[in-house]
């Protein structure tokens, strides 16, 4: 390379020179302008040719580099394979190929979807050097979409608890508050997205990993209806406790990358005979008459006051958007039943194997866990899954009457970041780890869908998100309800300061 011509480095990094000198005045407020764009928006700029995917990665590259050290969010970078494929996708672009809806988008996966050619851990030290020769469907389909891998995101161990910390990677830190934690178990994608780490994450949920880092963190999570995000591989095919998804600091960013990743699989038997392109739809819709049942105490679960008090005082902004709002809730005691044992029964399956051979490589909490779902027989599966089944008809009777069931989305701000998981609330102590997170799973009990939509912050400064949670199915209804309190509020636009 001779003396007059930059090096890849200086083309990656000098992005902001580079766009000014083309006179893109859409650009001109590059650097972390960039990384807080709108994911529909930078893949517009994309696809206009007004930016590059070399130069959206550029920027994005320079902010994991300031701000990553801090919260620990992303533990896996690919940099250089980011690189090329950047470069490869400008080059398409100068092609004129056909470009996907995530063209030169960079994205991070959750730490437990397994990424062809990219360490996979599962936050776990089994795990630590695990290769995975296969895309998990999301990243297949994130890929074909056209996004750039940068990286991987911290969860918790197996992505059991709503903690994000494992021996293998620390804690990653709430980025309002570093001596709080995010949440989990998809942590390090709401830490990413709220500090402009990447525009796309991916992510899962089983008892609120979708919802309650998105409450702790500021940015908007999403639980699909189980077969909205197919699962083909999954041990259990039937079970409506886990899915896929993703978060975005937006319910339009969120429902365009959906749009990407939803869609029927033959493969998977639950999956939804739908596409997912009818994601990308315009969210506008009008509320006036629509019946919304108000949560009163989800049979005497217990609410930090803080939370309450946010919460409750949205009341009148669901009114203001034409809605009749009653208190009412239904009875989730079965959920009591169905998910502690199934949840239990689940895990003892999926680790068996390598709790049998290395026992004491588990946490404390996954394995008492464990154990539990070792020692359960076959009538208490029976016993929880006849619940499970009374739970889903008895909330569907009660959606018949109104539209959407509003909740916190959890019971308490961010905690401690050195604290395993809260004992008590409001002086309710409590003897499991997933006490604390039952405005979450008593609705993946359901199997109904549920946004997490930031709903304001503590007096100090902590963030507080609603829950609101749709019919059967009726995934895009959540969304346009969540767009449409997001856009009468505007909370999930403060950002965390260190970004």
């Amino acid at each position: 390379m001779s003396d007059n011509q930059p090096t890849r480095r200086e083309i990656l990094l000098g992005t902001a020179a580079a766009l000014l000198l083309k006179g893109n005045v859409e650009a001109q407020a590059a650097d972390s302008s960039i990384c807080f764009m709108s994911a529909v928006e930078m893949a517009r700029l994309i696809r206009e040719k007004k930016l590059s995917a070399r130069e959206a990665l550029a920027e994005h590259l320079k902010q994991i580099e300031r701000v990553n050290p801090k919260v620990n969010a992303i533990v896996t970078l690919v940099a250089d394979m980011a690189m090329d494929a950047a470069a490869k996708a400008d080059e398409m672009q100068a092609r004129n190929e056909k470009l996907g809806p995530l063209h030169g988008l960079p994205v991070a996966h959750k730490d437990l979807l397994e990424t062809r050619g990219i360490r996979t851990t599962f936050g776990s030290p089994l795990y630590k050097d695990y290769i995975p020769a296969e895309d998990d469907i999301v990243v297949d389909r994130m890929r074909r979409a056209g996004a750039i891998i940068v990286g991987k995101t911290n969860t918790p161990e197996f992505g059991a608890g709503s903690q994000t910390f494992n021996k293998v990677f620390g804690a990653t830190r709430n980025p309002y508050d570093l001596t709080k934690t995010c949440g989990g178990s998809s942590g390090g994608a709401a830490v990413s997205l709220a500090c402009g780490l990447v525009p796309v994450v991916s992510g899962s949920d089983s008892g609120g990993s979708l919802r309650n880092p998105a409450a702790f963190c500021n940015v908007v999570g999403f639980r699909p209806s189980v077969g909205r995000v197919p699962n083909p591989k999954t041990a259990f095919a039937w079970s409506t406790l886990y899915t896929s998804g993703c978060l975005g600091r937006s319910v339009a960013d969120l429902a365009y990358v959906l749009s990407t990743i939803a869609g029927p699989d033959s493969r998977a038997p639950l999956s939804i005979d739908e596409p997912g392109e009818l994601f990308a739809r315009p969210l506008d819709r009008n509320f006036k008459g629509v019946r919304v049942a108000w949560f009163k105490n989800l049979g005497g679960a217990p609410f930090d006051p803080r939370v309450r008090a946010v919460v409750d005082g949205h009341r009148k902004t669901f009114k203001s958007l034409g809605c009749i709002v009653e208190v009412a809730e239904p009875d989730f005691a079965p959920a009591e039943i169905a998910f502690r044992v199934l949840r239990a029964w689940g895990t003892a399956h999926s680790a068996e194997g390598d709790f049998r051979a290395h026992p004491d490589a588990f946490k404390d909490t996954l394995k008492g866990e464990i154990e539990e779902g070792l020692r359960l027989t076959g009538m208490d599966v029976a016993r929880a899954d006849a619940a499970h089944g009374q739970l889903w008809r008895g909330f569907q009777a009660f959606l018949e009457k109104y539209e959407y069931f509003i909740l916190p989305t959890t019971q308490l701000p961010p905690f401690d970041v050195n604290t395993p998981y809260p004992t008590e609330i409001a002086g309710v102590k409590f003897s499991s780890y997933i006490d604390w997170m039952k405005s979450c799973w008593y609705i993946s009990a359901t199997g109904n869908p549920a946004a997490s939509v930031p709903a304001g912050f503590t007096p100090e400064g902590l963030p507080v998100s609603i829950q609101i949670v749709g019919r059967n199915k009726q995934d895009f209804s959540v969304l346009q309800m969540a767009h449409a309190f997001e856009q009468a509020t505007g909370f999930g636009k403060k950002r965390p300061s260190i970004a």
